[in-house]
């Protein structure tokens, strides 16, 4: 038996950022509330490419594309994925729920669904908010929240950084809503 091999990039084939754009996406969509670093900016610009999210909302003082960092770490991912400013997460949360949106802030608190256990329904289009990097998701958010959910974590830290769970989060919901 031969060793496994790593595949090339053309073995891998990946869509191009054409293909990307014009492809369905995963009914939903990613809010970024008041992140402070663009090199988190860039690695959820590349997980949203990654799990096909619908849009990135970059919220009140999370940076924006044209930037250094951003670009650095999202390698391409800002042509591709579909985004906009929004300065006012509260209004957006609004907007979104009005349009069938289920919100969704990833948040440690009280009644706090573990993600194991969320169960979304694939006929749905979802809203994940993800929060600052010290004082996680507002409390307006996590209120008008549909759902709250919480990554299990058996370890000494209180936290996971907002990168490491926007992949988390991503990659179980597609997973959980491709199930046949």
């Amino acid at each position: 038996m031969n060793p496994p091999r790593k595949l090339s990039l053309d073995e891998l084939n990946r869509l191009s950022v054409d293909d990307f754009r014009a492809v369905e996406k995963f009914p939903y969509c990613l809010l970024l509330d008041d992140i402070r670093s663009l090199n988190n900016v860039g690695s959820v610009f590349r997980t949203a490419d990654a799990f096909r999210a619908g849009r990135l909302y970059l919220c009140g003082i999370t940076g924006t594309p044209p930037h250094r960092d951003i670009t650095k770490t999202a390698i391409g991912a800002t042509e591709s994925v579909d985004w906009e400013h929004a300065p006012d997460i509260d209004a957006l949360v609004g907007d979104l729920q009005a349009r069938g949106y289920v919100i969704v802030a990833v948040e440690q608190a009280e009644g706090s669904v573990l993600l194991p256990d969320f169960k979304p329904d694939p006929t749905r289009k979802y809203a994940f908010v993800l929060g600052n990097e010290v004082l996680g998701v507002r409390d307006s958010v996590v209120q008008q929240a549909d759902y709250v959910v919480e990554i299990p974590q058996f370890g000494t830290k209180h936290s996971l950084n907002i990168a490491v769970t926007t992949g988390v989060i991503c990659y179980d919901f597609v997973n959980k809503i491709t199930k046949r």
